[in-house]
């Protein structure tokens, strides 16, 4: 068999690398600047409506700066223009300059929205709903004329919500900005600079290769499904585009020992001597996001447990995994309490091999860092999980 290209330790350290955890955070005040360097290197970032501990899109600038203003991601989303919403690894905030790399996604839409059930049975409503965003946009659904009645807690959402969904989904409309985490729509011309409107639609093919390119840079070095995944491409549709890459020299084919499949480094990527520092990674960071990609590069096997019920629960609701220089040392299941303003770690546990003391110690360092970015006084730890008591013992 022929010797593999890389040691799986390289291979993390190219992949911590590209997603900026080879640099220090900033010394001093955190500015948009370094947030359009974070961005430049992981591309995009996903959304979710949990806050139990903050919005998930704000965790992955604190995990590589350390604290800074919240407001200043808002400023550059929805003041400066600077990102844009779309289905890119999920509901992202995405780079506007890639506006167009999506623009076949949205063609695609359209054969599934004029096929679904509403649209149907009720293409006057439909077409009602637009209209109102045209004639007293921007909007949330709670502003319509007609939005209807929820059908559940989670995704049972209102007609007038699935309307405004496919509109935004299909191109018509974007977000204006977010109330909170409340999406205000309105029409895409309307938000969209005339320049991003005005940039070539590529080819289905050429987004894709253009996408997976991207994705090879933010992730370093990545199999086929490492990189599809990033943007939600299917293997089946990325595999032909990625070895076109390969072949005209834009990605280095590499093999990394232990992985049963091959894999693609960007050319520019950079084996780091070393990572060094502390960071705690929303489930829904780019370095954890894919399940098997985490297991693979870190042996971290690692579920989100939010839909588990309570009494299944392995390791708890939020757990977020803490990276310590180059390794994923531990987990924490965490929650903000902010009527009694403390950070509370709910269950701790260590991974194993890692030298709890020093994980510990480092983790309460963290859990201090992030307490006082959401304005909170303190941090508690409770007695669940292995690591729970060298946790108490560092936060004394």
């Amino acid at each position: 068999m022929r010797r593999a290209d890389l040691s799986n330790e390289q291979a993390r350290r190219i992949a911590l690398g590209a997603q900026g955890f080879a640099e220090r955070r900033p010394s001093g005040r955190v500015d948009v600047r370094h947030l359009r360097r974070v961005l430049q290197r992981i591309k995009l970032l996903q959304l979710d409506s949990v806050n139990v501990v903050v919005r998930s899109h704000y965790m992955p600038f604190f995990s590589r700066l350390g604290p800074y203003r919240q407001e200043m991601l808002h400023d550059l989303a929805f003041r400066r223009r600077e990102l844009f919403e779309y289905w890119g690894h999920e509901a992202s905030l995405l780079p506007i300059e890639h506006h167009a790399l999506f623009r076949h996604r949205m063609a695609e839409a359209k054969p599934r929205y004029r096929s679904a059930t509403l649209f149907k049975e009720h293409p006057e409503y439909a077409a009602q709903v637009l209209e109102e965003v045209r004639a007293n946009g921007p909007l949330t659904v709670a502003d319509l004329e007609e939005p209807g009645r929820r059908t559940g807690p989670w995704w049972g959402y209102g007609p007038g919500k699935v309307a405004l969904e496919w509109h935004f989904r299909t191109g018509e409309l974007t977000t204006h900005e977010r109330r909170g985490f409340t999406r205000v729509y309105d029409l895409m011309d309307r938000v969209m600079p005339d320049h991003v409107l005005e940039q070539p639609e590529p080819s289905t093919e050429e987004a894709h290769r253009a996408l997976l390119l991207l994705a090879a840079e933010a992730h370093g070095v990545g199999t086929a499904k490492d990189l599809a995944d990033y943007y939600r491409i299917t293997v089946p549709r990325a595999r032909p585009r990625l070895e076109e890459l390969a072949d005209a020299g834009r990605l280095e084919r590499v093999r990394v020992a232990g992985w049963k499949q091959p894999a693609f480094k960007h050319p520019a990527a950079k084996l780091p001597r070393r990572i060094e520092g502390r960071a705690l990674l929303t489930p829904f960071d780019p370095v954890v996001w894919l399940r098997e990609r985490a297991s693979r590069l870190f042996g971290f096997d690692y579920t989100i447990e939010i839909y588990v019920p309570a009494p299944k629960r392995q390791y708890g609701y939020y757990v977020m995994p803490f990276l310590l220089d180059g390794e994923l040392v531990a987990r924490v299941d965490l929650k903000a309490d902010r009527q009694a303003s403390v950070l509370r770690a709910q269950a701790t546990h260590l991974e194993a091999g890692a030298d709890a003391p020093r994980v510990a110690s480092e983790l309460a360092g963290e859990l201090g860092t992030m307490a006082r970015w959401l304005g909170l006084d303190g941090v508690e730890a409770r007695r669940k999980g292995d690591l729970a008591p060298e946790l108490r013992a560092s936060l004394g």
